[in-house]
């Protein structure tokens, strides 16, 4: 595909250009810390085409299958994602 790497901290995965975030996936923790909700994912136009949003996704589903939590996608777009990947339902919250 391409280089962009994919990063992680507190509440949000991200891709950087030229020093500016273009892409993000944001999400909360709950209380417990085993729950991580999804609640907004959005990409510059000028990325379309190459799946940036997806892989954003695919991201936090290696992250939430490492440490053992659960991912709640509320945002529409995470949300179908989930719905048409069901290799990612066994970290799906309902």
């Amino acid at each position: 595909m391409d280089d962009l790497q994919i990063r992680r901290e507190d509440g949000s995965f991200y891709v950087e250009e030229g020093g500016k975030r273009v892409a993000e996936m944001t999400y909360s923790l709950g209380h417990d810390k085993k729950l991580a909700i999804i609640d907004h994912t959005e990409a510059d136009p000028a990325l379309r085409g190459r799946g940036i949003p997806k892989r954003l996704v695919a991201a936090a589903v290696d992250w939430a299958r490492a440490e053992k939590i659960r991912l709640l996608p509320l945002c529409p777009y995470a949300k179908h994602v989930f719905d048409t990947t069901p290799d990612y339902a066994d970290v799906r919250a309902r």
